[in-house]
């Protein structure tokens, strides 16, 4: 077993979420590209950067850019002054990671729920080592746990400490009724606190998704810079042509049998509609929507789509 990898891909413990920190190393959401600005540097980013924040007011001085002259300020008082900025230090990230029971599927290597989990903890050791803040809602179906924000380490072993709890409780015998409403729940939740510039980074399978999701989705995106990490299990493209599965909706559970062309038809036709709606949401929002398969190891795929997505912004 490779280091930083879950043990039986059905649950992951804090100690093995914690353990991805050597692997997120090498991530990035910042992919840099040649600046042809005067005066600007010589690379410039694809996601949207640090701003500047206000620190005070004083008295103009010789030599000041008259641009930054407040000329309210200076109309009351007779004498020029000018506003004072400085750079804005970091930009909080936000993780919403889905651990309902509609995450708890896997057909090999790992549960959905384990790949989200895993895909969000590489994401916030990545954060943390370049200096911003990290926090973010763990949702499930019976209700969703709040991190704020913090610069720390014990703010991402906190985080991972609250998915494996949620994602621990998840069992074929699950007690607690499906809750896809908690999606738009949740992206509410970040949109209350995520103002301007956060970097937010959603870890779901999206089940549940509608009009509502994508509105939110995009008000998010107009002033911070959204990822949604899609987490799938290539089942539902690959279905055996024999063979019986069952499935559950919480209280129900019917059982489908893939011998039958009906039943084949109807799965396939609902992933190929669901997938093309996907589709339609990323080109119309405008936002990386990265397929990440629970089938295959985390950290690699999460490498290569993030440079995938950054190459893409660079041909735009």
């Amino acid at each position: 077993m490779k280091p930083g990898t879950t043990s039986d891909g059905i649950h992951a413990t804090t100690e093995q979420l914690v353990a991805l920190e050597a692997r997120a190393r090498d991530l990035s959401f910042v992919q840099k590209t040649a600046s042809h600005q005067q005066l600007a540097g010589r690379m410039q980013s694809s996601m949207r950067g640090r701003g500047l924040i206000f620190e005070e007011l004083r008295d103009y001085l010789p030599g000041d850019d008259i641009r930054s002259i407040d000329w309210r300020v200076t109309a009351r008082t007779g004498k020029p002054v000018v506003r004072i900025y400085g750079e804005e230090k970091e930009r909080p990230a936000l993780l919403l990671v889905d651990q309902r029971i509609n995450m708890f599927f896997g057909s090999r290597r790992a549960m959905k729920s384990v790949a989200a989990a895993e895909a969000a903890m590489l994401c916030a050791w990545r954060i943390l080592g370049s200096g911003d803040r990290i926090g973010g809602f763990v949702f499930g179906d019976d209700g969703i746990d709040e991190i704020k924000p913090h610069r720390s380490r014990n703010a991402v072993i906190a985080l991972a400490d609250r998915i494996s709890r949620k994602n621990e409780a998840l069992c074929a015998t699950y007690a607690t009724r499906p809750s896809p409403e908690a999606l738009n729940d949740v992206l509410q939740r970040a949109e209350n606190i995520a103002h301007h510039d956060n970097l937010i980074i959603l870890a779901s399978d999206l089940n549940g998704h509608d009009a509502i999701t994508r509105d939110t989705l995009l008000r998010l995106s107009a002033n911070n810079d959204v990822i949604c990490l899609l987490i799938y299990d290539p089942f539902l493209l690959e279905l055996p042509k024999s063979g019986e599965i069952v499935v559950s909706g919480g209280d129900l559970q019917a059982e489908l049998s893939f011998g039958e062309r009906s039943v084949r038809g109807a799965i396939d036709s609902f992933a190929r509609e669901r997938g093309r709606e996907l589709r339609a949401w990323q080109l119309e929002l405008g936002l990386p929507m990265l397929p990440v398969s629970a089938a295959e190891e985390t950290a690699p795929q999460l490498r290569r789509l993030l440079e995938q997505s950054a190459w893409r912004q660079r041909r735009r």
